[in-house]
């Protein structure tokens, strides 16, 4: 009686306990819980968050470059122009300055053509040149390249020269120039024809009529300046010294040649007078040289206001 009642017991423990298990396995999966991995994982790898590749390192001087491009203003494709006489203003992509075998010069901008009579000022890729007449001269109108911008402007105008054939003397190489330097320097082969290049400098003060290059109308320019009037002295005077230079070296060599070629004469073929005038010869480079430095440094201190 107690077996039965024993197995009628457990026979019902299990029907109670076997839905009741089948029913947890069918629910759903609370969200509180963690899954039992059947597998093992890497959990450092997978918690570690992906690492990106690091960024090429530029150079400065690429950095640099970069930036310089980025600050660099736009290019001005008609920075070209031509002024004409009338107050009118021509900006174009290129001018071009004509000088036909047989007719008069002329300027074109942009394939439109403008006599030079009509021109008073043009720029090209070579620089700015103004249509003016020269001091002292007849009324006839020159070009001229503008090289220094300034209270005082300075101006030039190049030409080439035909010198003669041979080898030249003392008076080819040009001599002085207007404050001190060479006028110009021969070119050509030996016994042949030879040319020389000079440049001739103009100025204007305040953007006034064209005045030449010399010490004489640059010391009455620039007299309210003390420093500029002081430097313009020095230049002065190495001018002097220059011209005594040649002076000296002139006579010595005229007097050394002569006594070279006296038949009576014993001693050398070539007199010392002749070596004696060489050193006269190189004072002049030097002093010439100094003279045009004082010039140049006036002008910029004028225009700077010191």
């Amino acid at each position: 009686m107690l077996v039965n009642r024993s197995v009628l017991l457990l026979t019902a423990g299990l029907s109670v306990a076997l839905p009741a298990a089948t029913q947890a396995q069918n629910a759903p999966r609370q969200l509180s819980t963690l899954p039992t991995p059947t597998t093992p994982v890497d959990t450092a790898r997978r918690a570690a968050p992906r690492q990106l590749a690091a960024p090429p390192v530029v150079p400065d001087s690429v950095r640099r470059q970069q930036q310089q491009r980025a600050t660099l203003p736009p290019a001005n494709t008609t920075r070209y122009a031509v002024g004409l006489k009338n107050g009118q203003v021509y900006k174009g992509y290129d001018v071009l300055m004509k000088q036909p075998f047989i007719g008069r010069p002329y300027l074109l901008v942009d394939e439109q053509r403008f006599e030079m009579d009509q021109v008073r000022y043009y720029e090209d890729e070579t620089g700015f040149y103004v249509r003016t007449t020269l001091p002292g001269r007849s009324a006839r109108e020159t070009t001229l390249r503008r090289d220094k911008v300034g209270r005082i402007s300075l101006y030039s105008i190049t030409s080439t020269q035909y010198a003669g054939n041979g080898m030249g003397g003392f008076g080819p190489y040009g001599g002085y120039g207007r404050y001190g330097g060479f006028g110009g320097y021969p070119y050509g082969g030996y016994g042949g024809p030879m040319y020389r290049t000079t440049k001739t400098e103009y100025f204007s003060k305040d953007n006034g009529p064209i005045e030449d290059l010399n010490l004489r109308n640059l010391s009455l320019a620039t007299a309210d300046n003390p420093t500029a009037t002081n430097l313009l002295l020095q230049a002065r005077q190495y001018q002097t010294y220059t011209t005594v230079s040649y002076v000296a070296a002139g006579g010595l060599l005229v007097a050394g040649l002569v006594s070279s070629l006296n038949p009576n004469s014993s001693g050398p073929s070539i007199s010392p007078l002749v070596y004696a005038s060489l050193p006269f010869l190189v004072v002049p480079l030097v002093l010439g040289g100094k003279s045009q430095n004082n010039v140049r440094q006036a002008i910029s201190l004028y225009n700077r206001g010191q």
